[in-house]
């Protein structure tokens, strides 16, 4: 018998540069975006930097091993007096998924919004993503907003 995998969702550290840095590069990929180094390095730092609480950073782990990433952003909305939550991106590594990885970060973010008393959560995602969507629909209101953005 198979002893099941422990999962653990916890803050992302500077020890975890490497493991990260995959992570990152790997969800980049699956967008087919490419960044500069300088671009990971300075977001690295932002999501570690006590001058930056707006910006965040959680990992997950199946038996110690970082196999998820998400990166959520508070900020203040003209509709509301509280912050909302910006769920910027979300990955798990190919061998992760289908094991409750994304939505074990999603609800730490959930959980990380409520303790911050920010009740509004909200992300964006490809139309043709349709995993990813099929657990958005069970963890999440899919709204009728389009999102432009300047060219």
């Amino acid at each position: 018998m198979t002893k099941p995998s422990a999962l653990g969702i916890r803050p992302l550290t500077p020890e975890d540069a490497a493991a990260w840095r995959v992570l990152w590069t790997d969800y980049l990929a699956f967008y087919e975006t490419r960044l500069d180094e300088s671009v990971k390095d300075a977001t690295f730092a932002r999501l570690l930097d006590p001058a930056e609480p707006a910006m965040n950073a959680l990992l997950a782990e199946l038996d110690g091993k970082p196999v998820g990433l998400v990166h959520y952003i508070f900020h203040r909305h003209c509709w509301r007096i509280e912050d909302v939550c910006y769920l910027q991106d979300l990955f798990t590594a190919p061998e992760a998924r289908g094991r409750g990885v994304a939505r074990a970060l999603i609800e730490a973010v959930y959980a990380r919004a409520d303790a911050n008393g920010t009740p509004q959560v909200y992300w964006t995602t490809q139309e043709f993503n349709h995993t990813a969507r099929a657990l958005y629909d069970k963890v999440a209101r899919l709204t009728p907003f389009i999102k432009y953005q300047r060219p």
